[in-house]
């Protein structure tokens, strides 16, 4: 009798940040990419490197990678259009304006205050010679010193290192012993490191993939919820009474899907030296028009929520009841001719990495999470390999996890890399074996999929992007700007060159970000942000276009007051 099969274990890092750059303007209105890069995906990477028999997938976002190029590229000519970079560089603090001062205090301290500034005793006493000026009526803009705000800039950036980073960078180690009094020499000693960091990150995730044990997937380029833009009425198929823009469906959205599945295949195609097999895509949201499309384009495997699996196994009369039964398996999807494999995330095990092994013992949250992993393989029957997908965020948990999640995920990938039945695997490898039995015999495994009902890992629907008041909003607006666009499109006003800008700037506005953070459960602080990005980027669309910015851009769309876990920036999946 052949022994019990392992359990192949597919562990997905989804990296992605939205554009944060204002293209009127050339600058960067938010520091967030370089920032991430410092310290997460610098650190993930470091961590598949230390672990070299561990397999996995990372989701690259080709707008993220086109960011980190800019950013690479500011840092090579010296002509820097991010305000953070540079007031870190910037020789002398003592004299710049009272608006860059004001600008430091509130940025300098955007951070998880327990994990990113209270373990560090001159940074916390930073803040709080801040915040004792302002209780005694004090204005910290003209009361502290340049000094001051050298060393804000200073830690801001050192707090914001990765924890493999501090282990490899002996400025890095001096600055954080040092604690004060930094001087413009050692700033730009901390920004040469960052530079060095941001132009190899590229290089560094391509020689992962080139060692065969890292797979590279994508994202449509500028990570669109694909089906909404091909079609409204698809939020109804899991939320039947979803309310729904005024405008019935947004104008020419399936060219526009193509558009941006086409040119993630291109640009990845010309980073890493191949095209991608699989996608991701954006927040897992998938509808049948929109698998149809990805069909055409020859891509060869997705993945989704769980959610998003048992509403289509129930629509299609089929029992969606045990998760060992259902879950832990690959499926098949036919759409014009083309075979495609589906994957779907097992939503508690990823959600206790993404939220509840945070406050956990690194090596205990790793033993635990490894026991789940067991259990379900001993509730497989003796003929199946169970294919468990975890799949979440690679950048804004970690944060909330004492050194940036070093100690857990060391132990993870330690745990896993010697476990005897479990194997961690790509998806290219599982779709050579899907069966995970070696490729023997017929597949009877793989289960075919006939239809997907459209829905995210949201809550398995779509009403994260599309359904309230303020979303549907701003999906008016931007249909507003569609119908505009097409028209000066096809008028033959603009030359070249302005044709591509304004199918950029369409692009950025047609991203799933500014959805996400329209709504009163979120802080009103990220919702301005990101309302003000949107409308922003909408109005230069209009300017592109050589046309008047309508008077309704200039209202707010959401005004938030919510208090989200983790900031609003990551979810729960149910």
């Amino acid at each position: 009798m052949s022994a019990k099969l392992p359990l192949r274990l597919v562990l997905v890092w989804h990296m992605h940040q939205p554009d944060f750059r204002d293209f009127a303007s050339g600058e960067f209105r938010h520091p967030w990419v370089y920032l991430h890069a410092l310290k997460d995906y610098s650190d993930m990477a470091a961590h598949l490197e230390q672990h070299p028999s561990v397999h996995a997938v990372v989701n690259l976002v080709p707008i993220l990678l086109d960011q980190l190029e800019d950013y690479a590229d500011q840092i090579a000519t010296g002509h820097l259009r991010d305000r953070l970079l540079r007031q870190l560089v910037c020789p002398n603090l003592e004299s710049i304006e009272s608006s860059e001062r004001q600008y430091l205090l509130e940025q300098g301290f955007r951070a998880n205050h327990t994990r990113m500034v209270e373990p560090f005793t001159a940074y916390k006493r930073l803040r709080d010679l801040c915040v004792f000026v302002q209780a005694h009526g004090g204005d910290p803009v003209r009361y502290l010193s340049g000094q001051y705000f050298a060393d804000l800039v200073t830690w801001y950036h050192l707090a914001w290192t990765g924890e493999t980073l501090r282990r490899r960078e002996e400025i890095i180690v001096r600055l954080l012993a040092k604690g004060e009094g930094f001087t413009h020499a050692e700033r730009m000693q901390l920004f040469d490191v960052l530079g060095a960091v941001i132009r190899d990150l590229v290089p560094r995730y391509r020689r992962l993939a080139d060692s065969g044990r890292v797979e590279l997937s994508t994202t449509p380029q500028f990570h669109p919820i694909g089906p909404l833009l091909i079609d409204f009425a698809c939020a109804r198929e899991a939320t039947p009474e979803a309310p729904l823009p005024e405008a019935n469906h947004y104008s020419g959205g399936r060219t526009r899907a193509a558009w941006h599945v086409q040119e993630a295949i291109r640009t990845h195609a010309e980073r890493f030296g191949r095209h991608p097999i699989g996608m991701w895509p954006a927040e897992g949201a998938v509808s049948q028009a929109f698998v149809q499309l990805l069909a055409e384009h020859k891509v060869s495997w997705i993945a989704s929520g769980e959610a998003v699996l048992a509403h289509s196994l129930s629509q299609a009369g089929q029992r969606a009841e045990d998760r060992n039964e259902f879950l832990y398996r690959a499926y098949r999807h036919e759409a014009n001719g083309h075979r495609m494999l589906c994957l779907f995330r097992d939503d508690r095990l990823s959600d206790l990495i993404g939220f509840e092994y945070k406050t956990w013992n690194g090596k205990d949250a790793a033993g635990h999470f490894v026991a789940q992993l067991e259990q379900i393989r001993a509730r497989t029957p003796f003929e199946r390999s169970p294919l468990v997908s975890i799949i979440l965020d690679g950048e804004n948990a970690w944060e909330y996890y004492p050194y940036n999640a070093y100690y857990f995920l060391d132990e993870l990938y330690r745990a896993l890399e010697s476990h005897p039945d479990i194997q961690t695997v790509t998806v290219e490898e599982v779709l050579r074996d899907p069966a995970g039995n070696g490729g023997r015999g017929e597949d009877r495994f793989v289960r075919p999929l006939p239809k997907l009902v459209a829905g995210s890992w949201v809550y398995g629907n779509l009403s994260t992007w599309i359904g309230s008041a303020p979303k549907n909003h701003a999906w008016d607006l931007l249909c507003s700007a569609k119908h505009s666009y097409n028209l000066v499109m096809a008028s033959g006003r603009l030359n070249e060159s302005d044709m591509r800008a304004a199918t950029r700037q369409l692009a950025i506005c047609e991203g799933s970000d500014w959805f996400w953070w329209f709504g009163d459960y979120n802080p009103a602080q990220a919702v301005s942000t990101f309302d003000q990005l949107f409308r922003a980027n909408l109005a230069n669309l209009y300017r592109l276009l050589h046309l008047p910015t309508p008077a309704q851009l200039g209202e707010p769309i959401s005004h938030g007051g919510g208090t989200p876990e983790s900031g609003g920036a990551m979810r729960r999946a149910t």
